[in-house]
């Protein structure tokens, strides 16, 4: 089967957003009498802050300005948790967000500045709340809808007095907050996807699925795949896999996955002398990595998909679902700025977390969630956020990092450099995890002698002699890009 993945999404750079967390507008219009906390509360009070999608709005200048290309949202429709991964109505909005028309101006001002969005798609499991559900609580057996759900016995109990009252129909992870949706249902199969549909040929550009594995029928994706591709055959749909995936990228279901292996690697090497290896992120162990063994990780995600999904994954560092990059690492920044390079000169879309380009930290949640301090500037780390603009800038102006092919040329002593090329354009990556300054020799570069290489990301300009490059400099904790002249 051929596999073909969105092209722009080659190119694109993400930002993660926690609506609730990120901004609050005063366009925003809600009903008198709403109690929201205040803004920047601390996480673990839970509760509702109330950033909205007008207040994302008005940081699209921020975005740009950082060199974002694409949002993925977590959850926007209608919900009675912060996080929204209950959702009680698939087709509306919610509220406290805006509602639909919220969403519409934001889409509508993102395609202005030709930027992209992606929808969370939580199908597996909805609330409570959930109309249908409502019906069966409501009506019991006597309910058309009861066979949209996997009910174990009567009468349901959708409040467990305790912990050790098992809930009585299907749940995600035995949540009673979450009854499990049986997709299997034609009508709950049909609404589904008329869903999926809906919010594509309202103008998202994409879906990014939520625990898909749980939904385990392969024609139901399939049939996902079909209808949002017939709305926009652009659309990218990725879904929230923590480990490799090869029959659920082939083709004929997602374009990519979350590339949760992709951040452990990062962590990996860059973070390993501050590694908080008792942290296990999707339960996951963290792993202190060698220079070798970091190269076998980096050579093993280049050749585990077709070369197309490959340059479609979702390559992020951490999201609403880990703790935080900076935290996980300890609180070395110089492994953060390591990581983010490599993000940024891999092939696939690189994904920012909300924040961390200004330093914020924390552990798992509810204390990765934290508001945006946009009235706190001065608890911003200014040097962090100029570095993020560059590294972002340094793989916009230069396309063999967005799509060139990758070689490991070097992998010993705690370094690491690669060959990026597309045609005759080259981009030689070399990435230094020791306190240390490092000097390297490297050849394989396929250059004719002569061949200047330019640095713009450190280092000087360097010819190619005797079929290599000789004697690079790499600063302690830090990289060197090195781009052929003739590139662009």
């Amino acid at each position: 089967m051929s596999v073909q993945v969105p092209e722009w999404v080659k190119h694109a750079v993400f930002y993660q957003i926690f609506p609730d967390r990120f901004a609050r507008s005063p366009r925003n219009q809600l009903p008198r009498g709403i109690q929201l906390q205040p803004w920047g509360t601390p996480p673990e009070e839970q509760g509702f802050q109330g950033g909205d999608l007008y207040g994302i709005v008005d940081k699209l200048d921020y975005l740009q300005e950082l060199g974002v290309t694409a949002l993925y949202l977590t959850p926007v429709f209608a919900s009675a948790s912060n996080h929204r991964y209950h959702t009680y109505d698939y087709c509306e909005v919610d509220p406290l967000l805006g509602g639909n028309a919220a969403l519409r101006e934001l889409i509508d001002a993102l395609h202005d500045r030709d930027m992209r969005i992606v929808l969370d798609g939580v199908f597996n499991h909805a609330s409570r709340g959930f109309w249908p559900f409502h019906h069966v609580l409501e009506n019991g057996g006597d309910s058309p809808y009861v066979d949209w759900f996997y009910i174990n016995g009567w009468p349901l109990v959708p409040y467990p007095p305790d912990a050790e009252t098992p809930t009585n129909y299907g749940a995600w992870w035995g949540l009673a907050a979450l009854p499990k949706l049986n997709v299997a249902n034609p009508g709950m199969r049909d609404y589904l996807l008329e869903v999926a549909a809906h919010w594509i040929n309202f103008g998202a550009d994409g879906w990014r699925l939520d625990v898909p594995e749980e939904i385990d029928d392969e024609a139901f994706w399939q049939a996902f795949r079909r209808v949002v591709k017939q709305a926009n055959p652009e659309a990218y749909i990725v879904g929230e896999i923590w480990h490799e995936a090869p029959e659920w990228l082939a083709g004929d279901r997602f374009d990519a996955v979350m590339n949760y292996v992709f951040a452990r690697a990062a962590a990996g090497f860059f973070g390993a002398r501050t590694l908080r290896t008792d942290y296990r992120p999707g339960n996951y162990v963290l792993t202190a990595l060698r220079a070798k063994a970091f190269a076998r990780a980096v050579d093993y995600m280049a050749t585990l998909y077709d070369w197309q999904v490959v340059q479609a994954q979702l390559n992020l560092l951490d999201s609403h679902d880990t703790a935080r990059a900076l935290w996980m690492m300890g609180g070395d920044e110089s492994a953060l700025r390591l990581s983010v390079l490599f993000q940024i000169t891999m092939p696939g879309a690189p994904c920012i977390y909300y924040g961390d380009e200004i330093g914020m930290t924390g552990a798992t949640d509810p204390y990765n969630r934290a508001a945006f301090p946009w009235h706190d500037e001065q608890s911003w780390n200014e040097a962090l956020l100029d570095f993020y603009r560059r590294a972002i800038a340094l793989r916009r102006q230069h396309r063999v990092l967005r799509t060139g092919s990758l070689k490991t040329l070097y992998a010993d002593n705690g370094v690491y450099a690669c060959l990026r090329q597309e045609d005759e354009a080259r981009a030689v990556v070399i990435y230094n995890a020791r306190k240390s300054t490092m000097r390297i020799d490297l050849d394989q570069l396929g250059a004719p002698e002569g061949t200047v290489f330019q640095g713009v990301w450190n280092g000087s300009a360097l010819t190619v002699q005797d079929g290599g490059l000789k004697g690079i400099r790499v600063p302690a904790r830090d990289a060197v890009v090195l781009i052929q002249s003739t590139a662009r």
